[in-house]
C-alpha cells in the first residue's frame, strides 16, 4: 500500500511539474500596434492584371528545351505595361534570358541590400485533370471571390502583390534608404538552376552580402496546427534537402508462360515495399522545436502541456506527429516512390524495371546519409540505386537566425497587418529558390501572407488553385509596410 501511495504521490508530482513547465512560458509575440489599412484605390484593376499574369501559361519543365519562351517574354511584357513607375524607377536586368533582376537603389549605398522574392514559372497541369477544375487552369477567372488558375497561389499571386507595391511606392516618389532587389526566377518548380541559383551565383561574383532575404514558403495558416485558435503566421526559417534516386533492376526477358520466381517488376516490388515499410528515423530538429516553443503558450491544455515538456516528451511528440502526412513530413527524411516504368507487352517478360524515388532531406540528414540508407535497406544487390540522371540534389539549407533585427522587423511588420496572427518560425518542407541566397545572407526567410486552411494545402500543385481576392489585396499593403519599414 505504501509503494502504490508513493508512486501516485510521484506521479502527481511529475505531472504538477509538467503542468508547471508548460504554464511557465510568456507569449513570445511581439506587442504591435495595428497598422491602418492600406487603401488600395484600383482594386479591381489590380485584380485583373493579377488574372491576366495566370493566363500567361509559364510552365516549366525538366527539360528547359520543351519550355515556351515566348509564354515567359508575354509575362515580362504584361509587368512591364502594367507596373510603369517600378520599371521607370528600378534597373531590370535579365539572366539566362528569362531570370529577372530588378534593382531599386537605396540612398544609403553603405547600408546592406534586402532582397525579395517570387518566381514566375508554374508547374504543368497534369492531362485529364482538367474536368476537376471548376475553372479551367489558365482562364484567370474571377470568381466567388478568388482569382483561380495555375500560379495564384506559387507564386504569381506573390510576384504581381510585389510588384504593385513597388509600383504604388515608386509612383509617390518613394526611394529606399537601403537598395532592394527583386528577383523572380524561371525555373524554381524544376530546381532554380538556370534562375534562382544562377542568379545567387552572379550576386556572389559581385561579393554581394545582404540584410535580409525573402522568398515563399510559410503562409498564415487557419486551422493548420492542433490546440491553436488563432491563424499562425510560419515564417521558414530552414528548408529541407533534395533527392531522388533511381532505383532499376535488369532480368533476362522471354515469354510469359514461362516466368522466373520474381520478375524484374517483383524484385523492384519487393524493394519498394521494404523502402516504404522502413521509414528514416524521426527527430525533432531546431526549426521545429522553435515551432513549438512560439506556439506553445498559445495552445490549450492539455496540448500546452506536451508541447511545452517537449524535451521530455519527444518520443510521445513524434509518435503523434508521425501519424498525420504533414506532421510526419516535419519530423523526418520522407520517401515518396513517385514514377514506376516497366513492361511492355502483357505475355512478355520485362527485361528492366524502374521505379523513381523522392526524399526531402531534414536538417541533420544528408545526401550521402539517405542514399547510404536506402542501399541497406533494400539490401538486394540485383536492385541499382543511384541519383536520377538530370535531376537536382540538395543538401538541407542551414537555419536562418530568430533573434536578429531582420527577423523582428518581419514579425512586426506581420503582426502589424495581420493582428490575429501568431508568429511562429517553421521547417519548410518543399524547397524554394531561397536556399541559393543562404551562403550571401544568415537571414533567409520564406514567407507569403496567403490564408491557407487544411483544404488549401493540396491546391497548389493540384486541381483547383486559386487565391482569396481579399487576401491578394491585403497582401499588397502587407508589401508596402515591408518595403517602407526597410528605412
Amino acid at each position: 500500500m505504501r509503494r502504490l501511495l508513493g508512486l501516485g504521490l510521484a506521479l502527481l508530482a511529475l505531472g504538477a511539474l509538467l503542468a508547471l513547465r508548460a504554464l511557465a512560458p510568456r507569449s513570445m509575440q511581439p506587442a504591435v500596434e495595428p497598422a491602418p489599412a492600406y487603401e488600395i484605390r484600383d482594386a479591381d484593376a489590380a485584380v485583373e492584371r493579377f488574372a491576366a499574369a495566370i493566363r500567361i501559361p509559364t510552365v516549366s519543365h525538366q527539360d528547359p528545351a520543351q519550355d515556351d519562351r515566348n509564354a515567359f517574354l508575354a509575362l515580362h511584357r504584361h509587368l512591364e505595361r502594367s507596373f510603369p513607375a517600378m520599371h521607370a524607377a528600378l534597373r531590370r536586368e535579365l539572366v539566362n534570358d528569362l531570370g529577372l533582376v530588378y534593382t531599386w537603389p537605396g540612398r544609403d549605398a553603405a547600408k546592406p541590400p534586402v532582397v525579395l522574392m517570387a518566381h514566375q514559372d508554374v508547374v504543368p497541369v497534369e492531362p485529364g485533370t482538367e474536368s476537376n477544375w471548376e475553372q479551367p487552369p489558365f482562364s484567370g477567372a474571377v470568381a466567388g471571390g478568388f482569382v483561380w488558375g495555375r500560379g495564384a497561389l506559387d507564386t504569381k499571386g506573390k510576384l504581381l502583390a510585389l510588384c504593385e507595391a513597388i509600383d504604388r511606392l515608386a509612383a509617390e516618389g518613394f526611394q529606399p534608404e537601403r537598395t532592394i532587389y527583386l528577383v523572380s526566377g524561371q525555373d524554381e518548380e524544376v530546381g532554380g538552376q538556370r534562375g534562382g541559383k544562377a542568379i545567387a551565383k552572379r550576386f556572389e561574383a559581385r561579393g554581394a552580402r545582404f540584410d535580409w532575404v525573402l522568398d515563399e514558403g510559410g503562409v498564415i495558416g487557419e486551422g493548420l496546427l492542433p490546440g491553436v485558435a488563432r491563424p499562425v503566421a510560419l515564417i521558414g526559417i530552414a528548408e529541407k534537402g533534395y533527392l531522388t534516386l533511381a532505383l532499376s533492376v535488369s532480368a533476362e526477358g522471354g515469354h510469359s508462360s514461362i516466368p522466373p520466381p520474381h520478375t524484374a517488376i517483383g524484385i523492384l516490388a519487393a524493394a519498394i515495399e521494404r523502402l516504404e515499410a522502413q521509414p528514416l528515423p524521426a527527430s525533432l530538429g531546431p526549426a521545429t522545436r522553435q515551432l513549438l516553443a512560439a506556439i506553445g503558450p498559445e495552445m490549450a491544455l492539455p496540448l500546452r502541456i506536451a508541447v511545452g515538456n517537449a524535451d521530455l516528451l519527444e518520443p510521445l511528440l513524434l509518435h503523434t506527429l508521425s501519424a498525420t502526412p504533414r506532421g510526419n513530413a516535419a519530423v523526418r527524411t520522407t520517401t515518396a516512390v513517385t514514377m514506376l516504368r516497366a513492361g511492355v507487352k502483357e505475355n512478355a517478360l520485362p527485361g528492366t524495371a524502374r521505379a523513381v524515388v523522392n526524399f526531402r532531406i531534414l536538417p541533420g540528414d544528408t545526401i550521402a546519409k539517405v542514399t547510404e540508407f536506402v542501399r541497406r535497406v533494400i539490401d538486394d544487390a540485383r536492385v541499382d540505386v543511384r541519383p536520377l540522371e538530370g535531376s537536382s540534389a540538395d543538401e538541407p539549407s542551414p537555419e536562418s537566425r530568430t533573434d536578429s533585427p531582420a527577423f523582428a522587423l518581419l514579425a512586426r511588420t506581420i503582426r502589424a497587418s495581420y493582428p490575429d496572427v501568431v508568429i511562429a518560425p517553421n521547417l519548410v518542407l518543399g524547397g524554394t529558390d531561397a536556399r541559393y541566397f543562404r551562403p550571401l545572407s544568415d537571414n533567409v526567410y520564406r514567407f507569403g501572407p496567403d490564408r491557407y486552411a487544411p483544404d488549401d494545402l493540396k491546391r497548389p500543385h493540384g486541381s483547383n488553385e486559386r487565391a482569396s481576392v481579399r487576401d491578394y489585396l491585403a497582401s499588397i499593403g502587407f508589401y508596402v509596410r515591408l518595403i517602407r519599414a526597410t528605412d
